[in-house]
């Protein structure tokens, strides 16, 4: 078990540094374009990418070199051990939505990658919430026990809660920054208007509830077979 643990933890390390490389290297090649790359896009209608889209990049790149930093803060303020796994697919989840979704332009050239990671970041951070509270609610120092229901409940919320500030974040970041997170200007550079500008954020959000909804009914269903075997165990120890 500690070499399973210890080889784990050897690959978490070794994620968060390629993460973290990664990041600091896009971002020069990033500074370097701004300077060289046009204000507005050429007439010709072919697509070629302006200073507000390597803005962006920019934006997303130094955003993910402090989000990386969330569960190491969160393990030492709070004294929550967060799964070296969760790390693992955390740390990967960023690196396909930041560099190969807005470095490499992963979200115009591979079909239906927005909703791809928006339905594996809803599974994860629904996993997530769960996880933080049954950690929590272990602890025997606190008299407070809460119920499976209680705690998927607040796994789903705590999921969506997240996929809605994202979304208030691109809605921000698009308009002080002129920049298009919530791809509302095609590729071809054509601006979408009316429900179809809204489609893009409506269909994150509703498949960031149906994945951490997803995650929730089985984390439902693991916790209370969890429970039933754990109070099958003290009955067997009360016999003895």
């Amino acid at each position: 078990m500690g070499t399973i643990q210890e080889n784990t933890r050897k690959w978490k390390n070794i994620t968060r540094l390629l993460l973290l490389v990664t990041l600091l290297l896009s971002i020069l090649f990033i500074i370097i374009r701004i300077a060289q790359a046009p204000t507005k896009p050429p007439d010709t209608g072919q697509f070629i990418k302006v200073k507000s889209d390597y803005v962006l990049t920019l934006l997303q790149c130094c955003l993910g070199i402090v989000v990386m930093r969330i569960p190491a803060f969160i393990e030492r303020k709070k004294a929550i051990d967060i799964p070296d796994m969760m790390e693992i697919i955390y740390f990967l989840f960023l690196f396909c939505a930041i560099y190969l979704g807005e470095v490499h332009n992963f979200y115009y050239l591979v079909p239906y990658w927005d909703n791809i990671l928006h339905a594996f970041s809803g599974a994860m951070l629904g996993a997530m919430g769960i996880i933080s509270v049954t950690l929590l609610n272990d602890e025997k120092h606190l008299n407070v026990k809460l119920s499976p229901f209680f705690i998927v409940f607040f796994g789903f919320c705590f999921a969506l809660t997240a996929g809605t500030i994202w979304e208030i974040y691109e809605f921000l970041a698009d308009g002080i920054l002129s920049l298009n997170m919530q791809k509302f200007i095609l590729a071809n550079g054509s601006i979408l208007v009316g429900r179809e500008a809204l489609s893009d954020t409506m269909m994150d959000l509703i498949v960031d509830a149906l994945s951490a909804l997803l995650v929730s009914v089985i984390g439902y269903f693991n916790l209370k077979k969890q429970k039933r075997h754990e109070f099958q165990d003290k009955k067997r120890i009360i016999r003895v």
